[in-house]
């Protein structure tokens, strides 16, 4: 795919991820129209990706109301005449014992990371069915295939998403429209609270520097892949699970106790459930 005069709709664009992202696309000569929550956030992408070309929309809302996606669907339509990309980025993440979740910040993960990515998937997708092309990309993590300790709500949110996303690239297998499904591993970026650096210091998982995540996302675009799975071992891994999950069981069995005196020596609140960019 020639990025080119490609017409995106992106959701958390304004997060660290995002205006990478954004910014890969736009020097890609892609034009980008971002729904992000946050009028700073949006202003400050926007400033970055008008010197390049990029045709900047943004609109202003919350991925999980259904009148904000309308708004930046019909934007698009009204400046460009439709939409070729759907990048689903935005994400929340939830880190605690699953009993000591609270039941809204299931409610509201799951608004983020699932609903919304599914909603807007079937609100461009008559549009890009109508021309016979476009390409709906949902951004995972490694946790949709591999259910880690103390993350369940957020790795049964992209547990689904990735389910999601493999059932409807069949439903749509020749009508022009591709998906992609794409599955980093932790990424350095404001979504991951002080805990999640902590682990990854201590070599309780790794993670990746947001640059070269951010362009492997561009490049699985660019080369219509259907899944991608960023970082080592942890893809390995994921094969595994796959197959053989008691051995992965076994493995995280081990690291579990230190998982916990990690989460239980943080005095740093868990991140609330706001739309920010995806991680891991």
């Amino acid at each position: 795919m020639r990025l080119e005069t490609q017409r995106v709709l992106l959701t958390g664009a304004g997060g660290g991820m995002g205006r990478l992202v954004a910014r890969m696309l736009a020097e890609k000569g892609a034009w980008i129209c971002a729904l992000e929550h946050s009028p700073d956030a949006a202003e400050t992408l926007r400033a970055e990706l008008e010197p390049l070309g990029a045709r900047p929309l943004v609109a202003i809302g919350d991925v999980t109301r259904a009148d904000a996606r309308a708004a930046a669907i019909a934007l698009a339509e009204r400046e460009w005449g439709g939409i070729d990309i759907l990048i689903n980025l935005a994400g929340v993440l939830e880190l605690r014992r699953f009993q000591d979740t609270d039941p809204a910040a299931v409610s509201r993960l799951l608004a983020v990371n699932l609903e919304a990515p599914m909603l807007l998937a079937r609100e461009v997708l008559p549009g890009m069915l109508r021309y016979g092309h476009g390409r709906i990309v949902n951004v995972g993590s490694m946790f949709g295939s591999i259910g880690f300790p103390l993350f369940a709500a957020y790795s049964a949110s992209k547990f689904a998403l990735r389910g999601f996303s493999q059932a409807l690239r069949r439903e749509l297998t020749g009508t022009g429209v591709g998906v992609t499904y794409i599955a980093p591993r932790a990424v350095r970026t404001a979504l991951n609270p002080p805990v999640v650096h902590a682990m990854a210091a201590h070599g309780l998982m790794r993670m990746d520097e947001p640059e070269p995540v951010a362009a492997a996302m561009v490049q699985a675009i660019e080369r219509e892949r259907n899944e991608v799975y960023l970082g080592q071992p942890e893809g390995f891994f994921a094969g595994v699970n796959a197959i053989l999950p008691g051995l992965v069981d076994g493995a995280l069995a081990k690291q579990l106790p230190a998982l916990i005196d990690h989460l239980d020596g943080v005095d740093e609140g868990m991140p609330n459930c706001q739309p920010r960019e995806q991680s891991a």
